[in-house]
């Protein structure tokens, strides 16, 4: 008499459903990565931008309004025109040729739907991080 062998131990390779499962996962996680990695790369242009726009300002003994006029125009420069200066850092000392700053901003993207990624990036340059 033949044995009878279990569903499980006879399978060979991958059920619809899991074919169907790792599409769906592959999917939201290409998903993921275009929402998400475009506003790090942004993040990180924008931090070697005021970086070096502050080491400048701050070599010339500048203002801070000397300062926003020229992470302005290196922003209209690099045809990043949502971006001003003003809405992205708030100054925590304007002493002259001492600038340094807050750096706090978010990036939205739509992820599916009503449901959005949102990107929070916050770091603080002084004299000491832009050299």
């Amino acid at each position: 008499m033949m044995q009878q062998i279990s569903g499980l131990a006879t399978q060979r390779g991958a059920s619809v459903t899991s074919i169907v499962l790792v599409i769906m996962v592959l999917g939201v996680a290409a998903k993921l990565i275009v929402a998400i990695v475009p506003a790090h790369i942004g993040d990180y242009q924008l931090n070697k931008t005021l970086n070096a726009q502050l080491k400048e300002s701050n070599k010339n003994n500048e203002t801070a309004r000397q300062y926003v006029e020229r992470v302005n125009r290196q922003l209209s420069i690099n045809a990043d025109y949502d971006t001003k200066a003003e809405d992205v850092f708030t100054f925590t000392n304007k002493k002259t040729g001492q600038l340094a700053i807050h750096k706090q901003y978010a990036v939205t993207n739509n992820f599916f739907g009503n449901v959005d990624i949102v990107n929070r990036f916050e770091a603080d340059i002084d004299m000491n991080s832009a050299e």
